[in-house]
């Protein structure tokens, strides 16, 4: 049986304004300079610069709009499209740059790189091949992954040529070829697994007593010296631990992904660009927010002449209904976003600002020890802004600071009750922790359970978990990876 009924029910959603705010908060520096710029490009009521002649105080056309009828328009023939030509560049395309003045202006020159494996294929045009050897030479480069290895049996190779390039070859002749590969640089290119690249690295490396040693190592000893068992190598070849030191500082020099090294270098770097700068001067800190952050913009004045003009204008059609709609459209979407640029800056201040206080001791010393326990709604609390919006602040933004430049999330830590009762930040924990293992005895490096013991001596009483816990988050490898001759 169907049944009608009427239901009141109260809900609360946020309107399109405060969500495009929302994504505007959230923008790094670098992500909002370029919506601005695709804001300048798809709003002409909107302009980047300083205008002489405008002031806040004469933006009336909201004013004006609202009293027009839409039922008795009064306008003679305005034509849209002599506002929208290319006749005349936009202002925004005319400058530099839409930031502080104060600011250096670079531009990023345009290099050219050549990639890893066409490096390769150009090396292997110093070797004297057959067509079919080269056709093979170059298939095996074509099989090298961006880490510099093959990671594929020879047989799966020969398969692969006869059924893609009708090369008809055996194991014997590929594998003869791939020791041509292994001549390329970097050195330990073209190997299959990691034992293969070391031994090829030592191998281009001039003969020593150390370096004799670390070859039979890796081709003895490997898995005894991947698991440390540097009493075991001792007693294997006879030598003393210096010597036995001195054939791991050898292989300690070598490169495990041989292919880095190339990408490396071609690899374009991203700068982070801080969007607040923070500075000590006469023991006071001073918070500034990224200049290019606080864009001049200005609602076209143009605009604001067509809309008057259409006011005091006597005729009407349908057309000029259309063209004064569009027009007030894009008046209205100028102005908010300015509004919404300001409201952005304001809240970035203000939200960093109340960082700065919460943390006062350490942004005025740069010890991180003093780094109290701080969550989002301590933050949030203070500015009376919602944890969401804090959240979108901390998780992209970096601050410029006498001791280096940080992600903002990175002060924000939870707490930890020591012996003595007080709350404690865990990043002063993982600071000590990182202190004591940077102090051990890497002869014999202390376990987790011992490092558990050392913090709670310290008044750090956390379980050996924890400890485990936080030493992979400082990316510190266990006892025995630590261990050294």
């Amino acid at each position: 049986m169907l049944k009608q009924s009427l239901q009141l029910k109260l809900s609360q959603k946020l309107s399109p304004q405060q969500i495009q705010l929302m994504k505007l908060i959230q923008l790094p520096t670098l992500a909002f300079e370029q919506r601005l710029k695709e804001e300048l490009i798809e709003n002409p009521a909107l302009e980047s610069g300083k205008e002489d002649d405008y002031s806040a105080e004469e933006d009336n056309y909201g004013d004006d709009y609202d009293d027009y009828d839409n039922d008795r328009i009064e306008a003679e023939d305005i034509n849209i499209d002599e506002y929208l030509s290319d006749d005349e560049t936009p202002e925004y395309k005319l400058q530099t740059n839409n930031y502080s003045k104060d600011d250096d202006d670079y531009e990023a020159p345009i290099i050219a790189f050549e990639s890893f494996h066409q490096d390769l294929i150009n090396q292997l045009n110093t070797f004297i091949l057959t067509d079919e050897h080269r056709a093979i030479a170059e298939f095996l480069v074509g099989s090298v992954d961006d880490m510099g290895y093959i990671r594929r049996d020879i047989q799966d190779i020969v398969d692969d040529l006869a059924f893609t390039q009708g090369i008809y070859t055996d194991e014997k002749t590929v594998g003869k070829i791939l020791n041509i590969v292994h001549e390329l640089e970097p050195s330990g290119v073209g190997a299959r697994d990691l034992k293969e690249c070391l031994l090829l690295q030592l191998r281009h490396k001039t003969p020593t007593d150390a370096v004799d040693l670390a070859k039979d190592i890796i081709e003895n000893q490997f898995d005894a010296f991947t698991k440390k068992h540097y009493d075991k190598l001792l007693q294997k070849y006879g030598v003393t631990r210096e010597q036995l030191r001195n054939a791991i500082d050898e292989i300690e020099k070598l490169n495990p992904k041989p292919g880095s090294a190339y990408i490396g270098n071609t690899r374009i770097v991203e700068h982070i660009t801080p969007d607040f700068i923070i500075k000590i001067s006469d023991g006071e800190i001073e918070l500034s927010l990224n200049g290019r952050n606080a864009p001049e913009l200005h609602i076209s004045k143009d605009y604001q002449e067509m809309l008057q003009s259409y006011k005091e204008s006597s005729k009407s059609n349908s057309a000029q209904k259309d063209a004064v709609q569009f027009i007030k459209q894009k008046l209205d979407g100028a102005k908010w976003f300015i509004d919404a640029i300001k409201q952005r800056q304001e809240t970035l201040y203000v939200t960093m600002q109340a960082i700065i206080e919460y943390q006062y001791d350490y942004f005025i010393s740069g010890d991180e020890t003093k780094l109290r326990p701080m969550i989002l709604k301590d933050i949030a609390d203070r500015i009376g802004l919602d944890i969401s919006t804090v959240s979108r602040v901390a998780n992209s933004k970096y601050v410029d600071t006498p001791y280096g430049t940080f992600l903002i999330k990175n002060f924000f830590s939870e707490a930890m009750v020591n012996d003595q009762g007080e709350e404690v930040s865990t990043i002063e924990i993982k600071k000590i922790l990182e202190t004591i293992i940077a102090d051990e005895d890497k002869a014999k490096p202390y376990p987790d359970d011992k490092l558990a013991e050392l913090l709670k001596e310290k008044g750090y009483p956390i379980a050996r978990r924890t400890v485990a816990k936080y030493r992979e988050q400082l990316d510190i490898p266990v006892a025995r990876m630590r261990k050294r001759i």
